[in-house]
């Protein structure tokens, strides 16, 4: 190689190196998919975990308010399920769904559905199905319980990170606070376990 030729390829070299007047757009072109990936992302894990929280509060919401009662009638049902979804303000209720029943513990530690209802497309439990209840909720024979779940169905709104959907689920057992089981009036029949 000529050494005119091998001079022009080093002071083409050298220039290169000490150029620096694109640098920061080629960083900036490097980093932004890293950045738009963590603000998206963190986005839409913040609302997760946000409506997560939210869905948690609304099954103590509702197992609270159906505990503090000694009769359900379906004017207060409604009323009760109103109430619990005016939690998950300001995100949508259109995928909440929530389920209410009361559960009998009989005198061998059995334990059965008394009545139970649904909201927003939930599936109620059966009456007289029997059930396992977690340990040691089925200690109190002849008492009953309040079996609050809630169930929501978040789809980020982007989706660049979380795809998909994901079902957020919670449940409570709550004791009925001012008599041994909330009854549960429907068209007119009254339901209760002991009484």
């Amino acid at each position: 190689m000529p050494a005119a030729k091998r001079k022009g390829i080093l002071l083409t070299i050298r220039r290169l190196v000490r150029e620096r007047r694109a640098v920061s757009a080629v960083e900036f072109a490097l980093i932004l998919p890293v950045m738009l990936t963590l603000f998206l992302g963190g986005t839409e894990i913040t609302q997760g975990i946000t409506i997560k929280r939210k869905t948690t509060i609304a099954t103590r919401t509702i197992g609270d308010l159906v505990a503090q009662g000694t009769n359900i009638t379906d004017a207060e049902k409604d009323a009760i399920f109103a109430a619990t979804s005016a939690v998950l303000a300001p995100y949508s209720t259109a995928t909440l769904k929530m389920t209410i029943s009361s559960v009998a513990i009989d005198a061998n530690n059995n334990a059965k559905i008394v009545w139970s209802d649904s909201y927003n497309g939930a599936t109620p439990h059966v009456a007289n199905t029997p059930i396992t209840l977690p340990t040691g909720l089925n200690a109190f024979p002849n008492t009953t319980l309040i079996w609050a779940e809630a169930e929501y169905t978040y789809t980020p709104t982007i989706g660049y990170v979380v795809t998909g959907s994901l079902q957020l689920k919670d449940k409570l057992y709550l004791r009925p606070r001012l008599t041994k089981e909330v009854c549960r009036t429907k068209n007119g029949p009254k339901i209760c376990a002991f009484s």
